[in-house]
């Protein structure tokens, strides 16, 4: 029963929770456009639902009703309702009520009364001339007349706002008036100045609307007065000093002040009967003043007189100025550039500031004002061309003297440089590489360089950044990959963005220097230690290290083997071979081996081997040694023959040896080489091959008779 109740009354209660009135209408005002039509509107200005206003009015003293509808759409900025004549009668009382409705219901405001004469409101004065009066100096009247439209009799109140050309601070004068003239004065002299007027029914609280602007001006007058400055530039060869001066109208003087020409006048603080005149059109003079102090000044003429003296002192060339700035600093506000700096002087008179762009060309156009009272300038941002750095210096003037300046620097507007640094890559190596970069010039800076970002990223799209102040122009890339590509580039950055220089690639190095130095140096030192330990090893030890560098091969052709393999083969008997041991002597003698035998031997050695080892050679033996007994005789060592030459003498051993008929050591060309004694069938000759020549073996046969007693 309960959820029956509730799911009906869910209905009733989301509509009249939807459910909104329309705002009651409040702070109605009504305004009375003379001879036109009554006006009221109120507020709230818009609704969110479609609502439609009723305003009713009860005038003539609530004896006459009147009504006006409109509705919420049709009001665009505020709703509005106006009553027109004949209805609308002047120095009548009426009330305003005003009436709301829309789907949900009506709602009233509280009822207003209003009188004509309090809320009307006519149209402008019209301004007929705005002049001079003449012989009257610094002074225009303004000439109007009033409104078509107006209560009778004239009663009006009336504004004025006036104020020169190019300025921004307007003045305001109220008064009453029925001649339709007022005079401004305390004017400037010829200067032009706009005036324009608004006036108000006595009574009303409302105003009409501004008339249109017109210009007048004052009466020319004899040139008011200069402001003098200078700048000295730095000594020529000849001594001479360079100076330009400038000046310009002081501040309050005449807008349009007439000006003919310049005087100016020079000459040297300690003679003043050296004095020289100039005269010129333009605002500047270049002069050329020796090294001492001079005393400039400077006049303006026109038809009505000159203008009082701007004097200015110039400083000897080796004056030291003094100094009592002790900082400076710049900041934009509300569209100025503020300046203020701090002094230890509370006396100066006055501060004199320059301001320069900061371009590559030395001709820069110089402007220069002179503050009093303060220690702040300040300037219009528009007046100062943006993205431009401007040097800006101040002076202190103590009298007639000029201390020493401080300058900064400072921009009305910055933005992001115009172009990135140029950047390079050095010193590649393993893991680290510099990337230098240059600075931007000035003239695409846009800003102050805050800092410097230095992006790079790997061959793998790894990217990392590094940023760093303005004063650095170079960067060390540490813990980067060996054998790596990089792309790097240099963003440059200022209070507004930053621009990106250049993008390089590079690649770190698979060895470095140091490494080869490394590998070389153990190298070299390797082999130095080892060259070191064999030298010192041959010193100690030389025959060793001679074997061991240049072992000695025995020479087959020296060999005695030959003449005997060719006494087996028959080609000699035995009694040759008696002969042949019994030679003078028997000391081998040196002979050189034929080149045709050396080859065979070393070409055919295996079969002249198995040659030797056949029956021949045991036949042979068995023949010439058959039941001797044999002996082995050890040579000691000897030194090689030379050819032709006898071996006697240098041979120790008294033992005889096997010599050939000629006496040399050598065999005969074409003799093979015999097995040697004792061979056997089946034994390994190349053993005798591993004996040096210095031991050699030869077999003498015991029964051979001693030389002597054969010889005998």
């Amino acid at each position: 029963m309960m959820w029956t109740w509730a799911l009906w009354m869910l209905p009733l209660l989301c509509r009249c929770s939807l459910a909104a009135l329309p705002a009651k209408p409040e702070n109605i005002s009504c305004v009375y456009y003379y001879m036109k039509n009554l006006t009221c509107t109120w507020s709230p200005e818009r609704e969110i639902k479609h609502t439609n206003y009723t305003v009713t009015r009860m005038y003539t003293y609530a004896k006459k009703k009147e009504t006006c509808r409109t509705n919420s759409s049709a009001s665009e900025n505020q709703p509005s309702c106006s009553f027109f004549p004949p209805n609308v009668t002047n120095t009548d009382y009426f009330t305003v009520e005003v009436e709301a409705e829309n789907a949900e219901g009506i709602v009233k405001s509280y009822v207003t009364e209003w009188h004509t004469d309090s809320i009307v409101k006519t149209e402008p004065p019209e301004i007929l001339s705005v002049k001079p009066v003449l012989g009257v100096k610094r002074m225009v009247q303004v000439k109007w007349k009033a409104p078509a439209l107006a209560p009778e009799p004239p009663n009006f109140s009336y504004r004025l706002r006036f104020w020169t050309v190019n300025s921004t601070s307007r003045k305001r004068l109220q008064f009453p008036s029925n001649d339709y003239a007022y005079n401004l004065t305390r004017l400037q002299a010829s200067t032009e100045y706009v005036v324009n007027l608004q006036c108000a029914v006595g009574g009303s609280k409302f105003w009409s609307d501004l008339s249109r602007e017109v210009r007048g001006v004052t009466e020319a007058e004899a040139p008011y007065g200069l402001e003098l400055w200078r700048v000295l530039r730095p000594a020529e060869v000849d001594g001479k000093r360079p100076v330009r001066l400038l000046w310009k109208k002081a501040r309050g003087a005449p807008v349009l002040e007439e000006t003919l020409f310049y005087n100016i006048q020079y000459s040297p603080e300690n003679n003043p009967n050296l004095t020289e005149t100039e005269n010129t059109t333009d605002q500047q003079l270049e002069l050329r003043l020796g090294g001492e102090t001079y005393r400039v000044a400077v006049m303006s003429y026109n038809s009505l007189g000159h203008s009082p003296e701007a004097k200015l002192r110039i400083p000897a060339i080796h004056e030291k100025p003094f100094r009592c700035i002790e900082g400076m600093q710049a900041r934009l506000a509300q569209g100025l550039l503020v300046v203020e700096w701090q002094s230890c002087d509370l006396e100066v008179d006055a501060w004199m500031v320059e301001w320069v762009p900061d371009l590559d060309s030395e001709r820069s156009t110089l402007s220069w004002e002179s503050v009093s009272g303060a220690q702040k300038w300040t300037i219009q941002q528009d007046k100062l061309k943006p993205l431009w750095c401007y040097n800006i210096s101040v002076y202190p003037v103590l009298q007639d003297e000029v201390g020493e300046p401080y300058s900064i620097q400072a921009y009305a507007k910055e933005g992001i440089p115009s172009k990135g640094p140029m950047t390079r890559v050095e010193n590649i190596g393993l893991k680290t590489a510099r990337i230098t970069w240059k600075e931007i010039p000035k003239s695409e800076r846009n800003g102050f360089i805050n800092n410097y970002t230095i992006f790079y990223q790997a061959e793998d799209g790894r990217e990392f950044s590094k940023t760093v102040n303005s004063s650095i122009l170079q960067y060390d890339l540490e813990s980067l990959t060996r054998k790596t590509s990089y792309a790097v580039w240099v963003m440059a950055s200022t209070s507004a963005g930053g621009y990106n220089g250049t993008t390089l690639n590079f690649k770190t190095l698979s060895v470095n220097v140091l490494e080869i130095i490394l590998i070389t140096s153990l190298v070299g030192g390797g082999l130095l230690l080892l060259f070191i330990l064999t030298v010192a090893y041959g010193l100690k030890k030389p025959n060793k290290l001679t074997h061991l560098c240049w072992p000695d091969v025995p020479n087959p052709a020296e060999s005695s083997l030959a003449t005997w393999h060719g006494h087996f083969k028959g080609e000699r008997n035995l009694k040759e071979l008696d002969d042949s041991v019994n030679t003078e002597d028997r000391i081998l003698k040196s002979r050189s081996a034929p080149r045709d035998l050396i080859d065979k031997l070393v070409v055919n050695f295996e079969n002249f081997l198995e040659d030797v080892s056949t029956g021949e050679a045991g036949k042979g033996w068995e023949s010439i040694w058959a039941g001797e007994k044999n002996e082995y005789v050890t040579s000691p060592s000897r030194r090689d023959c030379l050819p032709g030459r006898s071996v006697e003498g240098a041979l120790p051993s008294t033992e005889p040896l096997p010599t050939t008929p000629g006496g040399g050591c050598s065999e005969a060309p074409g003799q093979p080489l015999p097995s040697g004694p004792g061979l056997r069938e089946g034994d390994t000759p190349t053993l005798y091959l591993k004996n040096s020549v210095t031991t050699r073996e030869f077999l003498v046969s015991e029964a051979l008779p001693d030389r002597t007693e054969r010889q005998a």
